[in-house]
């Protein structure tokens, strides 16, 4: 995320700091540069021209350039200003104290609607809520068996029918069924076109009288960057909408679609999409994006996704273990099936601040991960527990078994070795070196 437009920044802010004493022209000069990187980065011009003249008239008073560090307060000042660009505070869907609450999810074809109406129920079931799903959008049948075959994925119900033709039939009768089964929320699916028409609209308009929805959540694709804002404009216009959630979030090395959204249509973005899988949403936190795009990491998120991801009694049981000696390859294979529910390693390390950086140092091969659970799968039971046992004939055979090669198995015994040496030395306080275990 973001990352064309966090190098850009970090280099007109080095050179910031590297002037000491600022002067106004000084300023002038990076507002300059950031305007063009923020422009570059398909962000809204008029919301590039305000968002610049918000923070030039904070940053060029004297209190700031005669401060003892006027480079770092002109930042700070971006960064507050970044953080009401995209939103100021975190926006929660709002849930109504009389259930069901109803959340109509409206965007155009591909922006990823269905997908994302799923991953929001299966996000409600995980907080101990009954979602049921409903499928409005009648227009494509192959809409219906999507929604349908992802609530089978989650668990979650599907209200559907291919005889019902006129949606708001179809949402009378979902509202009934939600009431009766005490399903809350209800989150209703509807249809989409390549683009905004006045039938779609009149479509939705109808449905919205139906249903009367505590939450209309328009779904957009945030790597079509200045059309996204468009049509959610056009979307609030017409039917209005109380907050936006921006798909392909993981994908976007701009961000122009974020960071103009808020200011264009006045309405909050309450989550994103970090990619293809069911999990793969997350709340929109303002302070947070800031702090990506301006290098310095997100380490509140990444805490978040490693609490999700670990249990603390398993942490507890992992850690008796590494201080007993007793850390086996099945404990390995845990620990890196753990780490990959996080998502994809890449986004895991750019959370640490100034990953930018080490990243585009490293190549990261997450195949490597697969080969490494294929040997390890091919082990006997002892031969994981006990490694010392794997002599030159095992060793064979576990690579023909995995599908590998002896140079993969014998890396991967080394590489364990290695790791337990650390272990050790860890445990009585000792320094030592991280061991090339993962794939970069």
């Amino acid at each position: 995320m973001f990352e064309a437009l966090t190098d850009k920044l970090e280099a007109i802010f080095k050179k910031l700091k590297g002037k000491g004493i600022l002067k106004e022209e000084d300023v002038d000069a990076a507002l300059k540069e950031i305007r063009i990187a923020l422009l570059e980065a398909d962000v809204n011009f008029k919301v590039v021209k305000a968002f610049i003249e918000r923070v030039r008239q904070k940053a060029v008073g004297k209190e700031i350039l005669e401060s003892l560090s006027p480079a770092q307060q002109v930042i700070k000042i971006v960064y507050e200003e970044l953080c009401e660009l995209l939103g100021g505070s975190t926006s929660k869907i709002k849930l109504s104290p009389n259930p069901p609450t109803i959340i109509m999810m409206v965007g155009l074809h591909g922006s990823g609607k269905t997908t994302t109406s799923a991953k929001l129920a299966r996000l409600f079931k995980k907080q101990g809520r009954r979602p049921m799903l409903v499928a409005a959008d009648l227009q494509r049948p192959a809409a219906i068996e999507q929604l349908v075959t992802l609530g089978k994925q989650i668990d979650v119900p599907v209200f559907h029918s291919y005889e019902i033709k006129d949606p708001r039939e179809l949402c009378k009768d979902a509202l009934k069924k939600a009431v009766i089964d005490r399903a809350d929320p209800v989150i209703v699916d509807t249809a989409g076109r390549m683009h905004v028409d006045e039938e779609l609209m009149r479509e939705l308009q109808d449905v919205k009288n139906v249903l009367n929805p505590h939450e209309i959540l328009f779904v957009a694709d945030a790597m079509t960057g200045q059309d996204a804002v468009n049509i959610a404009k056009s979307f609030h216009e017409k039917i209005g909408i109380d907050g936006v959630i921006l798909t392909k979030m993981d994908g976007d090395a701009r961000g122009g679609a974020a960071l103009s959204i808020k200011e264009v249509t006045g309405k909050p973005i309450k989550l994103i999409g970090t990619g293809e899988k069911i999990d793969a949403i997350d709340e929109f936190h303002p302070d947070r994006v800031a702090n990506r795009i301006l290098g310095m990491g997100d380490v509140l998120s990444l805490i978040e996704q490693a609490q999700k991801a670990y249990d603390m009694k398993e942490a507890e049981k992992l850690k008796a273990k590494i201080e007993k000696e007793e850390f086996t390859f099945d404990d390995l294979k845990d620990q890196i099936r753990k780490m990959r529910k996080m998502g994809p390693i890449e986004n895991i390390l750019s959370m640490l601040p100034g990953a930018n950086k080490f990243l585009k140092n490293i190549k990261i091969d997450e195949k490597e991960f697969v080969k490494v659970e294929a040997i390890i799968n091919s082990m006997t039971f002892e031969e994981r527990k006990n490694p010392k046992i794997i002599n030159a004939s095992r060793r064979i055979r576990i690579a023909k078994g995995s599908g590998t090669t002896v140079t993969d198995v014998n890396r991967l015994i080394k590489q364990f070795h290695e790791m337990k040496k650390m272990m050790k030395q860890l445990k009585h306080g000792k320094g030592f070196k991280l061991p090339k275990i993962f794939p970069f």
